[in-house]
């Protein structure tokens, strides 16, 4: 019997009309003689609506009881398609994070996949040809729901097919990956194949596609990944490893990330106390940094990072704590910038591309604050302003087909 993990993001089922649509679709496959594994979002933007209505009830609500709270959306989804798999005559099961055996650790917002036992779908796959699955969903050591944060039903379909050893499937309302993103420059083309290392370094980038952990989790176990358009003939894009491509070339996509807040602190000296506070801080917050610069002269201590704006009313409490301790810390929160990038597999075998992102950048008088690089990507942070001119501009200096 033929099985893979199927998911369907937020606005592939955000009416009941895609959820019926869909599920015609999954039938289609089950009477081709396949057993599927569903996993689904909460319906259009039912989460973001759910963290509205916290706002209104309260400034600091516990954490442990967002994440109950915001589990509910992804339950309605599943409980809805597998009501109508059932009425067309598929045997179709629903099943939470906490029934699937998903079990987390970590914060209760951003937790991670520890571990999926598929012994519970050999068994349930006995009585039913679908199991749908709630995504972005599990539950810790203390038999607490949890979520996965940022992009966690994708993570949530590929430890799926991890755990089971089958090919994962991720439809969208994108058809595939583009080398950048079509809003931005209409005429982007769309990748027939990208490799593991370039898919994760695009989204943790800003692409926006897919989340990084997921494509990771791919990559580490060897997982088939598939991204297409919902109820779509067109053709996707498949991310497999890097070997099996036939052509590098030296920049395959630029990636905008709007997404993001810039920091930049000031102390007179170089603290051990100080880093040791920050640091600790944004641990325990599980606030992530992404890019980070520090100049150390006789001015005293400057140091410049960047966080994604989910987190930046974290940031703000804890640089108002600091400060309180380090009366002479001084400190910005930037949120006018964006983060452009470059990324490539074929810079590891080619020099020059930093130079001419730079020159690029330079003849289109776009300034950049702070740069970074990777064995196959370069990022620069720039003006929010100029975004869309700086992805134009580079994706024609290196002519991306």
């Amino acid at each position: 019997m033929n099985r893979a993990v199927l998911k369907f993001g937020g606005s592939s089922v955000s009416d009941f009309d895609k959820i019926r649509n869909i599920a015609n679709t999954l039938k289609l496959r089950v009477d081709q003689g396949e057993q599927l594994i569903v996993v689904v979002s909460a319906m259009g933007k039912t989460t973001d609506q759910l963290m509205y209505n916290v706002s209104h009830l309260t400034h600091q609500p516990k954490d442990q009881e967002v994440a109950l709270l915001l589990t509910t959306g992804e339950q309605q989804t599943i409980s809805y398609l597998s009501m109508v798999l059932n009425d067309i005559g598929i045997r179709a099961k629903a099943m939470t994070g906490y029934q699937a055996g998903i079990k987390t650790v970590g914060h209760y917002l951003k937790s991670r996949i520890a571990e999926i036992d598929p012994s519970l779908f050999e068994e349930a796959f006995q009585q039913h040809d679908i199991l749908v699955i709630a995504g972005f969903q599990g539950v810790n050591e203390y038999n607490e729901l949890t979520t996965l944060g940022r992009g966690g039903s994708d993570t949530t379909a590929v430890a799926l097919a991890a755990s089971n050893g089958i090919p994962c499937e991720i439809y969208t309302d994108v058809a595939g990956v583009y080398a950048t993103d079509p809003r931005l420059y209409e005429d982007a083309k769309r990748l027939s194949v990208v490799s593991y290392e370039e898919m994760m370094e695009m989204s943790a980038l800003g692409a926006g596609v897919l989340e990084t952990r997921s494509v990771e989790l791919a990559k580490n176990y060897h997982i088939p990944l598939y991204l297409g358009k919902t109820l779509s003939n067109e053709k996707g894009t498949w991310i497999m490893p890097r070997t099996e491509l036939l052509e590098k070339k030296a920049v395959t996509g630029v990636a905008l990330d709007t997404h993001m807040v810039h920091i930049t602190i000031s102390y007179p000296k170089p603290s051990e106390q100080l880093y040791t506070a920050l640091f600790k801080q944004l641990d325990e917050g599980s606030v992530n940094i992404d890019m980070i610069s520090q100049i150390v002269n006789q001015e005293g201590l400057q140091m410049s990072f960047t966080i994604k704006d989910s987190d930046s009313q974290q940031i703000t409490i804890f640089l108002q704590q600091l400060s309180e301790y380090f009366n002479a810390l001084d400190y910005t929160i930037n949120e006018s910038y964006v983060k452009i990038s470059l990324i490539g597999s074929g810079m590891r075998d080619m020099s020059g591309v930093a130079s001419k992102a730079f020159s690029t950048l330079l003849a289109h008088d776009i300034t950049f604050y702070q740069t970074t690089t990777s064995e196959i990507s370069i990022s620069y942070v720039i003006d929010a302003e100029n975004g869309q001119r700086a992805v134009k501009a580079l994706y024609e200096a290196f002519d991306i087909e």
